[in-house]
């Protein structure tokens, strides 16, 4: 089985050192390269053999480690993992700090005055520290007596899609690839997000409002961690398809459970725990990369 290594970057510059840094590193580990492919600026794939001594998931988890070392420094985002099967079929994103650049929650907070003490909350169970849930409905209690029109200006204000984001899956779903927005936030963010990305559909929380104003309870059950997951098996089971050809991307605790699920998992601009167990991270890059990894070329994308 051929191996390929992706390596993408923000800086085309930085390309040419990241290239020659992990070739050398490759060598080392006897995974010479025998082929190379340029996706587009700043990025790069390296075909590789895999070593027949080891069985795949022991030579990429390998190669992982070794690549990752070679590119300390270096501004460049890159994923490892088999040809065979790289372009999936089903798309699981998280929305809130993936596909957009904020979390609905803490800025909709900042309407009702309590931002800060719901920012905090937010990042202890983003980190996995705190329970999902719990912290869910601790945060939406401390919102009661909002009124509903904050919603639509929070939107309006606050949200705005992340780098690459359209690009993302206005192209996948080009491919005949499905995309489905999962938040441990909101429908009313998700179905505007949703819409203005361009996925086929979204799962999500549901506030629950009373004489035009937000009671400071959520509708049950609560979307998090482990529905995520289930959200990822029923929509592959749906097409038929087994996890292994999805991909999974968030940036959160919550997130974990369907990154490690699905075929290929990335972590976005993600919490250390969720970064230290992704198949691969962005953390330089737009979310254009997740294009890159599957292989497609820059003239494929579809542009909004």
């Amino acid at each position: 089985m051929q191996l390929v290594v992706t390596l993408v970057t923000p800086d085309p510059s930085q390309l040419p050192a990241a290239q020659e840094r992990v070739e050398l590193a490759l060598e080392g580990l006897r995974a010479p390269v025998t082929g190379r492919r340029l996706l587009g600026p700043g990025a790069l794939d390296l075909e590789i053999g895999m070593p027949t001594r080891l069985t795949v998931a022991e030579a990429v988890a390998g190669l992982r480690v070794g690549v990752d070392k070679a590119l300390e420094g270096l501004a460049v985002d890159f994923a490892v993992q088999p040809i065979e099967g790289r372009q999936k079929r089903l798309f699981i994103a998280d929305m809130d700090s993936t596909i957009i650049g904020c979390e609905c929650l803490d800025e909709l907070a900042d309407f009702a005055g309590v931002k800060a003490q719901v920012a905090a909350i937010t990042e202890r169970a983003m980190a996995g520290e705190i329970g999902f849930e719990g912290a869910l409905r601790e945060r939406v209690g401390m919102l009661k007596g909002l009124k509903s029109s904050a919603l639509q200006a929070c939107y309006d204000e606050r949200v705005r899609l992340n780098p690459g984001a359209e690009t993302l899956v206005r192209t996948l779903r080009a491919k005949g690839v499905r995309c489905v927005l999962v938040s441990g936030g909101f429908t009313f963010f998700t179905g505007k997000v949703a819409e203005a990305a361009g996925f086929e559909d979204d799962r999500a929380n549901r506030f629950i409002i009373q004489d035009d104003m937000l009671t400071g309870q959520v509708g049950d059950p609560i979307l998090g961690r482990e529905a995520k997951l289930a959200a990822l098996r029923e929509e592959a089971a749906a097409l038929g398809i087994p996890p292994s050809a999805a991909i999974a991307i968030g940036d959160g605790a919550n997130d974990l459970a369907m990154i490690e699920e699905a075929g290929l998992g990335v972590a976005y601009r993600a919490k250390p725990v969720v970064a230290a167990q992704a198949d691969c991270r962005i953390d330089h890059a737009d979310l254009t990369a997740v294009l890159y990894f599957q292989g497609y070329t820059a003239e494929e994308f579809v542009s909004a």
